[in-house]
């Protein structure tokens, strides 16, 4: 699997101190004279996070392309935890997957063209519309959340999940072939399973839905300088709920 996503510009390296709300953080690193100063960082990403910021983790940080114009002159793009590096720009695995259907790379999806992103299907708004045989619906996942070489969705409980999934159910009744991708941002991940300690109504709802046809995917991913490649697809488990430490 040969899909690869650029990410441009140059990374600096900080240290996180606290979360001030669910878009920003403040972080340590050096200005220009190289002397620690204290930042007011965008995080894109609203999920709780909290197995990754702790005190004192390392963060790679994009400089903002218009600092002038924004209170937050940079961007939370990963975090550094069990030396590993984790992408926690939710944005990164819509761009990769959009790069992985352009190629036609990712077996899942062989044979299928992108027709558009965001398609509106019933009251939401999905990620991808694909044509092959057949139109098939997708929606994408952020997951940065792994215990035990297991990687689980949702590190917080989420509604909107939810509802997806209900959507993605009923377009496979009208007809669509209907994929939910959890792309795992970082590696050490064997499996997949739903978190039920944290969401156990979004654990529900997704085995309900799988047995009605609307397929599960989880696909590895890894960070190297300059870019984040997908590595393979990992096992989904959707067997009864169990408790993972």
């Amino acid at each position: 699997m040969a899909v690869r996503l650029k990410i441009e510009g140059e990374m600096v390296r900080g240290r996180f101190l606290s979360r001030k709300n669910r878009f920003s953080l403040l972080a340590e690193l050096a200005d220009e004279t190289g002397k620690a100063r204290k930042f007011e960082c965008h995080l894109p990403n609203p999920g709780r996070l909290n197995e990754l910021l702790v005190p004192g983790a390392e963060l790679l940080l994009k400089p903002a392309k218009d600092p002038d114009r924004r209170k937050t002159k940079f961007d939370v793009f990963a975090v550094k935890a069990e030396g590993r590096t984790v992408v926690v720009d939710s944005k990164v695995p819509n761009q990769i997957m959009r790069e992985a259907f352009s190629s036609g790379e990712v077996p899942e999806f062989s044979g299928y063209e992108l027709v558009r992103s965001e398609p509106r299907f019933g009251k939401s708004r999905l990620d991808f519309l694909l044509q092959g045989e057949g139109m098939c619906l997708v929606e994408v996942k952020s997951c940065t959340l792994v215990r035990n070489g297991i990687a689980l969705f949702p590190d917080a409980p989420t509604e909107r999940g939810r509802r997806h999934l209900s959507e993605l159910a009923r377009a496979h009744e009208e007809g669509y072939r209907a994929c939910i991708v959890f792309v795992i941002q970082r590696e050490g991940a064997w499996s997949f399973m739903p978190n039920d300690e944290t969401d156990p109504d979004f654990g529900a709802v997704l085995r309900k839905v799988a047995a009605r046809g609307v397929e599960a995917i989880a696909l590895a991913t890894k960070y190297r300088k300059g870019h984040v490649e997908l590595i393979g697809e990992v096992p989904v488990d959707l067997s009864a709920p169990n408790k993972v430490n």
